[in-house]
């Protein structure tokens, strides 16, 4: 299994990351992906990557929420890294006006340039969004020309949104949300079309149930597979050879 999207080098793992890795690594995960956020994210996902090389990869990208006044200055060193090393795809980038929106037009910014890079670049889009589902299709649908693709990672939506995301070519991450028992998921789930969906922790961030509140982990990966298993009456491994294909081959791994 992959978990495609994990945040493994913040600090809430400084203490038993090896413990963690090998935890992931029992349970039958394989590789772990990291997203970037901002700029100091950057260099603890690389030393976190450099630590686990057949493990992990990083991934290289502005997050909406650390979006602000000083954004191109932000994007111009973001986007140097891409010089510097070897990166899977421009994530997390997106939309979010849960908490704030103020930067609004800013984040729109930073995504449609992100966007165009992964144009360049040919590499997948790996996109957060919270409240700003419709704001986020309508710039994808604008600058999706045919090369963009990625996931809208966390997807908690409905079925008719998880159909306009596939329409415009992109696939859904399932996590911890998957397994919540008021989350609405056990009536999408069923009806995702499983070609387009991977599987992620987003850790430590929104733990599966039964471990809802406390700190998420890659190995935690697992409990999301089986969710989806037993909601579309499928066998676990079944889950895990179609979620690892799908990632593999939209991450190019």
């Amino acid at each position: 299994m992959i978990d495609t999207h994990a945040h493994i080098y913040a600090s809430e793992f400084d203490n038993d990351r090896d413990q963690v890795v090998e935890r992931a690594l029992a349970q039958g995960i394989s590789k772990i992906l990291l997203p970037n956020i901002d700029l100091d994210s950057i260099e603890p996902m690389l030393t976190t990557e450099a630590a686990y090389p057949q493990i992990c990869r990083s991934m290289m990208g502005l997050h909406p929420c650390y979006v602000d006044g000083n954004v191109e200055q932000t994007l111009t060193t973001i986007h140097s890294w891409f010089n510097k090393h070897s990166f899977i795809a421009v994530g997390e980038i997106g939309i979010d006006l849960y908490w704030d929106k103020t930067y609004k037009v800013e984040q729109e910014y930073a995504f449609v340039t992100q966007l165009n890079w992964a144009k360049e670049m040919q590499l997948p889009v790996v996109i957060h969004t919270r409240d700003s589902i419709e704001e986020t299709l309508a710039l994808l649908e604008k600058e999706q020309d045919g090369s963009l693709s990625g996931v809208f990672h966390c997807f908690g939506g409905s079925v008719e949104e998880a159909k306009a995301i596939n329409q415009l070519g992109f696939h859904l991450g399932l996590g911890g949300v998957s397994t919540f028992k008021n989350g609405g998921m056990d009536k999408v789930i069923p009806q995702l079309d499983m070609n387009y969906v991977i599987l992620e922790t987003d850790c430590p961030y929104l733990a599966p149930v039964p471990h809802r509140g406390k700190r998420n982990e890659p190995a935690y990966t697992q409990l999301v597979a089986q969710r989806v298993a037993d909601l579309r009456q499928m066998s676990l491994q079944q889950i895990d050879e179609l979620t690892t294909r799908n990632a593999k081959t939209l991450f190019n791994l």
